[in-house]
């Protein structure tokens, strides 16, 4: 812990103060702090009558093989006494930088750097998001409630169902309504529940309608107590596509069952052009084309997504003019492998369930290997407005025109983002490809996360960049900026490219001269 950290610490509520309350800029709230105190944010103290950043300045070296910090913390005024492991391959993130409210002010950090003999300005800030919210992408088949269905955190409602998509439930949650429209407590359960998704903590959402469930980045999902295991390997029909190869000769007829798309074997194309005899099979849904069933059941937590727990509801009478007979074999199996059962016809042509043959194990043990695991994924979404854009130009215009012709690279905390076509500045991100901690917020409420523009130095000053800003990472490591916060070293997540050498080479293959 940072000699500062710690004094904030071990503050005595009781000590008489050293000093008046002074105010902190950094957000629209203008909080007062007393002297070895924070503000609202946590983000901001005031330590001896100056206003510092609370959290160190993360400069990540894309030479360390894991993410673990390998710089200790050094405070203000400080030697940096060790090196960072490759001093060619640092990234200035905008962790901890500090912001440019109220919006007239440069970014925090400007930061030169030379690649392959181009010079490169990356503009360093937090972004304070009134506008933003997460995608999460939840991979089960099970229902978890009606599409456009309120997601609920705390009692309030701070999102929805959206629509799904192939093996998995999406949800879409925060937005400045729900920040800002709504009720305070709406607001500050929504930046809570943003906060904790985007660093990575579980947070649990209950579904109007619905089930209710744990999420957290990267683990699986926890669907009304039980933990999921795998996704789904293909809906009804693509399992009869993949997988009839592993049945033919084994058994008479095969049903998948699916909330979305049942398939059966003997009807599907698959299976007639391997030659598979009519059974006489008749399955109770709305047929799509042959061998592709809708709607055999309500959704559910039953088998593939379904409502079901006895497969044999969905089956009607079997035909004998089209192929039924006693004997013949039938194994019905859900789309993860996970429930299977095998049945033979009686002599009223009734199924009747027997013991699984070992036969038909490998083709089921298939499915269950051929499903991925299942995880939750969490995209921080967001607009950058006029503080982001106004920090590194006069003309905040130029950066969304630069950003759109590819000539400035987009990170957040260092990690690759998607921008949206179209106007403005709209990004996401994985929140697993973050460094852990990166989010914090202002109770106004908002989020705030790390942005960071990376474009080549010539493109900077042509769009009306600070160009008196501009400092080399040598000048910052060893300095700081006007937050005066400690700086550490940490390893860049392995997946990550160095920022840098990514917009050097997309600059390059857009033409830049």
């Amino acid at each position: 812990m940072s000699e500062l950290a710690e004094r904030f610490e071990t503050h005595d509520p009781g000590e008489k103060l050293v000093a008046e309350k002074i105010r902190c800029d950094a957000c629209p709230v203008m909080c007062y702090i007393a002297d070895g105190r924070t503000g609202a944010c946590d983000r901001y103290g005031n330590a001896g009558g100056r206003i510092v950043r609370m959290d160190p300045l993360t400069i990540l070296d894309h030479a360390a093989e894991t993410g673990a910090a390998i710089v200790p913390f050094v405070a203000e005024g400080e030697a940096w006494d060790g090196e960072l492991v490759n001093t060619g391959r640092r990234f200035v993130t905008a962790i901890g930088a500090g912001t440019t409210y109220p919006d007239y002010k440069p970014a925090p950090f400007i930061v030169s750097q030379e690649v392959e003999g181009v010079d490169l300005v990356t503009v360093v800030t937090e972004g304070i998001f009134s506008y933003c919210g997460v995608k999460v992408k939840i991979d089960t088949d099970r229902h978890i409630g009606p599409e456009t269905a309120v997601v609920r955190a705390e009692g309030e409602a701070i999102g929805h169902v959206t629509t799904g998509e192939y093996g998995s439930q999406m949800l879409s949650l925060g937005g400045v309504h729900h920040l800002t429209g709504g009720s305070k407590a709406e607001g500050r359960a929504t930046c809570d529940a943003l906060l904790n998704l985007c660093n990575r903590k579980p947070v649990e959402l209950i579904i109007d309608g619905g089930a209710t469930i744990i999420v957290e980045a990267g683990k699986p999902p926890v669907i009304d107590g039980k933990q999921e295991h795998r996704m789904r390997v293909g809906c009804g029909s693509a399992t009869i596509g993949m997988f009839a190869t592993q049945w033919r000769g084994l058994v008479d007829e095969v049903v998948v069952v699916d909330d979305h798309i049942t398939g059966v074997v003997s009807e599907h194309q698959a299976g007639k052009v391997l030659g598979w005899q009519d059974t006489g099979i008749k399955i109770i849904g709305r047929r799509s084309t042959p061998g592709r069933y809708f709607k055999v059941s309500e959704p559910g937590l039953g088998w593939g997504g379904t409502s079901i727990s006895d497969p044999l509801s969905i089956l009607g009478d079997w035909n004998a003019k089209k192929g039924a007979r006693p004997g013949l074999s039938l194994l019905m199996v859900s789309t993860t492998g996970e429930q299977f059962a095998y049945y033979e016809l009686d002599d009223e042509l009734k199924p009747v369930e027997k013991p699984f043959p070992e036969r038909l194990r490998k083709s089921v043990n298939l499915i269950e290997d051929n499903c991925e695991p299942a995880l939750c994924t969490v995209l921080f979404i967001g607009g950058a407005g006029g503080s982001l854009r106004a920090g590194v130009t006069e003309n905040p215009v130029n950066l969304t025109r630069s950003v759109q012709g590819l000539k400035t690279y987009v990170t957040v905390g260092g990690a690759p983002v998607y921008v949206w076509p179209g106007g403005g500045i709209t990004l996401m991100v994985d929140v697993t490809r973050v460094p852990e901690g990166a989010f914090g917020y202002v109770p106004t409420p908002a989020l705030v996360a790390p942005i960071e523009f990376t474009l080549r130095r010539d493109d900077y000053i042509r769009l009306g960049g600070y160009e008196a800003e501009i400092r080399s990472v040598e000048d910052i490591v060893a300095k700081g900026g006007e937050y005066l916060n400690p700086r550490r070293g940490a390893g860049a997540p392995s997946d990550n490219p160095w920022p840098p050498l990514a917009q050097l080479r997309r600059a390059a293959s857009n033409g830049a001269g």
